[in-house]
């Protein structure tokens, strides 16, 4: 009697525990997240503020000109608040910052946030469909590697994924430009759209794709698609060599346990044991070097969207740091660290689901 009284109660406390047990680690998620993310704008905010102050450029006089008079040199650096002292500046940003206001940027007059929003989204759809390229080339690279390792093919992708690690993006980004859209004439030139669907279409959205489809404008789609493949097949190369050699490696020494063993005496074919096998099981690093890309991808665009005349975060950066334009430079800096640590929670959070050995 005791007994069959007591197996309703096992019966139920389990699923309870293992939902508090969920519960718990959701909110230590959080907690987690939130003070990496604290941590990381804090140091970002003390860095860059110092690099701001070492640095050789002048706001005020870029403000007033070289020929300004030295009362409205000295009335420029009042009213950029110049004038304080560096730790009340500092003090009274991070104060501004707590309550949600980012300031405004000197060389645009508008507020940082505004201008984040504005250029941000064009960043990210560069980001996620150079991301996307880089990943299935990278993986694919990776397989065609792993099924005969040192063989030609192999030497071929690891040659390809040193060469794509180490080329400048800069400097890349001007060979493809000068080569596909000044010689050839096969790509389209800098910008997100040509001038005349431009200023016909209406932008809500900022996503150059996005926006020409929702416009229904015959032509703007495949427009914004001509703009996009050279800065996006530039920022997938670096992605795409990480992601292949980074996965090959993890490929081959999974290939060498004993229930690939165990596969091959069952008679199952090389191709079949990496894709059905050992890609599953890798797959919590794939996921990790995706993440890891795709935050690189968010910081290396400044130079991609420099070269590209890309309207994103990258470029508003490039600009605010050639005139000294520090709420700007701090602004995007927060944004571009709050993206690069979300990035990695999510990634965490999904590898924790996709290997068991990670949740214990």
């Amino acid at each position: 009697m005791t007994e069959r009284a007591a197996e309703p109660e096992i019966g139920v406390s389990v699923p309870r525990r293992a939902t508090a047990r969920r519960g718990r680690r959701f909110v230590w998620g959080l907690v987690t997240w939130f003070a990496t993310l604290a941590v990381t704008l804090a140091g970002l905010l003390v860095f860059t503020f110092a690099l701001g102050e070492t640095s050789p450029a002048d706001p005020a006089l870029h403000l007033v000109g070289d020929h300004a008079s030295d009362a409205t040199y000295q009335a420029a650096r009042r009213s950029l608040g110049l004038d304080q002292p560096v730790a009340t500046r500092f003090v009274a940003y991070v104060d501004r910052v707590l309550h949600g206001d980012l300031g405004t940027s000197w060389a645009t007059g508008d507020s940082v946030a505004a201008d984040i929003a504005r250029v941000f989204p064009a960043t990210l759809e560069l980001s996620t469909v150079a991301l996307a390229i880089g990943t299935i080339v990278g993986l694919t690279l990776a397989v065609l590697s792993a099924l005969r390792p040192g063989g030609t093919l192999d030497a071929v992708v690891r040659i390809v994924s040193l060469i794509g690690y180490s080329v400048p993006i800069f400097w890349l980004g001007l060979l493809m430009l000068l080569l596909f859209y000044a010689r050839l004439h096969w790509a389209a030139g800098p910008g997100q759209l040509d001038d005349l669907i431009a200023y016909t279409i209406d932008r809500p959205t900022g996503s150059a794709l996005f926006d020409t489809w929702l416009s229904g404008q015959p032509g703007a789609l495949t427009d914004a698609l001509k703009h996009m493949i050279l800065p996006a097949l530039v920022l997938a190369v670096h992605v795409l060599a990480g992601i292949a050699r980074l996965t090959r490696a993890a490929l081959l020494a999974e290939l060498d346990k004993d229930y690939v063993v165990a596969a091959r005496a069952r008679g199952a074919g090389r191709l079949r044991i990496i894709l059905c096998h050992a890609l599953p099981n890798v797959s919590g690093v794939v996921v990790t070097v995706v993440a890891l890309g795709y935050t690189t991808l968010l910081e290396g665009a400044i130079f991609t969207e420099t070269v590209f005349a890309w309207p994103g975060i990258g470029r508003y950066m490039s600009t605010a740091v050639f005139a000294a334009d520090m709420p700007a430079i701090l602004g995007g800096t927060l944004a571009i660290g709050t993206a690069f640590v979300t990035v990695n929670a999510v990634a965490d959070l999904i590898v924790r689901r996709l290997d068991p050995r990670v949740r214990a």
